[in-house]
């Protein structure tokens, strides 16, 4: 887990209102209105202390690498032909994951403590 949203990730992530306009869903509504309350919500999120999911140790079972593969090659198709709508739904996707990241965070930080204190009650002979 990363301390708080990574700058690369900040970085688009201030960019969502832009890119929300470059799309072709800008023709449904408009955002102009949230987007200063958006740019100070994803300021607080660069300095905040919440954990984001890091992906550096994904690990992927070998039955499952040709589904990977395939999604990685659609995600490409589409980033070559719908380029604004795949980065804002990319980065909804990353602001959705943050909360499921925290609440996976709390449970493992909780399993950790408890088998931490299972280990010491036990005794040392």
């Amino acid at each position: 887990f990363f301390q708080g949203v990574p700058s690369p990730a900040g970085g688009c992530l201030i960019l969502l209102p832009l890119i929300f306009e470059l799309s072709n869903f800008s023709n449904l509504i408009n955002i102009t209105i949230i987007t200063p309350y958006l740019v100070i919500l994803i300021s607080l999120l660069l300095i905040s202390k919440l954990p984001t999911y890091s992906f550096k140790k994904i690990s992927i079972k070998r039955n499952m690498t040709i589904f990977l593969l395939l999604g990685v090659g659609l995600f490409f198709v589409s980033i070559i032909q719908f380029t604004f709508e795949t980065l804002f739904l990319g980065l909804l996707i990353y602001l959705i994951l943050i909360p499921i990241g925290i609440l996976n965070y709390n449970k493992k930080s909780k399993s950790a403590t408890n088998d931490q204190d299972e280990e010491d009650q036990q005794d040392v002979l």
